[in-house]
């Protein structure tokens, strides 16, 4: 038997995670010049960082040669004013992915289980499996997260559940009301993993201050990125805001200086420029409209999205999604989600969203 073979069973049946194509490598394979594609495929902001975020990664250039600070005291501080807790409540991870690996591994281990939903983010049953954990998935609701179901697929052995809000791949979105409902009936042994990923996108009318709960539900983990609406995306990092009983326990199981002196000091800057995030907002909102108005045109059907990304049918995913490759168009195919129907776009400038549509068009006719 290979070295190979030796690895738990758990670790060998695991599926890669398969990130959206990179320009660079369409470029190769289809012969195209790389000005020339657009990237719709990974929900990234087209507008890049803000600039108070860039001018921060300039100045810590000088000091690329230190360790950073690896208890990211400013950047805690800086989230601890914004949100009114404490530092110790708080996890920095190399990207919100990361926030939710520790958590999996500070809480999970064989013979437990980690629940999710269906057509839920991949990371989750990556997460769960990591640990030798069992993975519970629950069936969706509309494309989107059936409390009830979930809090029904709840076991002894079930000591996290992951919710998106909102879900990724699918956009699809939870009035906080139902969340705080959900909150109030699960097990107080369970960690419910809030994965806000996207949730600078929701519309005001939307929005509902899940922080503000910890303090009612001490079970609970809400995970928030700099990669989306601040435009960070290059530079992972993420953080999770807990009880400081839960946030101990993941910051064992961090690595030392996980995430970089240039990534703290840009999400730093990030959270204080209101003006970029407001924009991107807006952006996203216009570039919402721009898309989904060229679907209804179309007679395409689509997923109402809270995010910034909107999923469409179109019948062969695989197909479609080649067709729009060989013409410099990414888009992220989500077949792996369950969808093979489907295809995720994400928003983009408006004339990227315009090339996204023509090309669209074309390949459809």
């Amino acid at each position: 038997m290979s070295v190979a073979g030796l690895a738990p069973e758990y670790i060998r049946s695991i599926m890669p995670y398969q990130p959206g194509k990179p320009i660079s490598e369409l470029a190769r394979e289809m012969g195209l010049p790389e000005a020339s594609i657009v990237k719709l495929a990974s929900n990234e902001n087209p507008l890049g960082m803000g600039s108070r975020a860039r001018e921060a990664v300039i100045g810590t250039l000088t000091e690329i040669a230190r360790y950073p600070d690896g208890n990211a005291f400013a950047l805690k501080a800086a989230i601890s004013r914004k949100f009114g807790v404490k530092p110790e409540q708080l996890v920095i991870g190399n990207g919100s992915n990361d926030v939710l690996e520790l958590a999996a591994r500070a809480f999970l281990a064989p013979g437990l289980a980690g629940l999710f939903s269906q057509h839920a983010f991949a990371v989750y049953p990556l997460a769960t499996n990591a640990t030798g954990a069992k993975c519970i998935e629950v069936p969706a609701k509309a494309f989107g997260h059936d409390l009830d179901a979930m809090l029904a697929g709840i076991s002894p052995q079930t000591r996290i559940v992951f919710i998106a809000n909102p879900n990724n791949p699918t956009g699809t979105f939870l009035p906080g009301a139902e969340i705080e409902a959900f909150l109030a009936r699960v097990p107080s042994e369970v960690l419910v993993v809030l994965d806000e990923a996207y949730t600078e996108y929701l519309a005001p009318a939307q929005r509902y201050d899940a922080v503000a709960w910890l303090s009612r539900f001490p079970n609970l983990l809400v995970s928030r990125t700099f990669s989306k609406a601040y435009g960070l995306a290059g530079l992972r990092v993420g953080y999770a805001i807990a009880h400081p009983d839960v946030a101990d326990l993941m910051n064992r199981v961090r690595q030392p200086f996980n995430v970089s002196s240039v990534a703290l000091a840009a999400a730093e800057a990030a959270l204080a420029d209101e003006e970029f995030l407001a924009q991107s907002a807006d952006l996203n909102r216009r570039g919402m409209e721009q898309i989904t108005a060229a679907f209804a045109e179309l007679g395409l059907e689509w997923i109402p999205s809270a995010g910034n990304f909107v999923t469409f049918r179109v019948g062969d995913g695989a197909a479609v999604n080649l067709a729009l490759l060989k013409q410099g168009v990414i888009v992220r195919p989500i077949a792996g989600y369950g969808m093979p129907e489907w295809l995720r776009v994400s928003i983009g400038l408006p004339e990227e969203n315009i090339r996204f549509i023509e090309v669209l068009r074309q390949v459809l006719a």
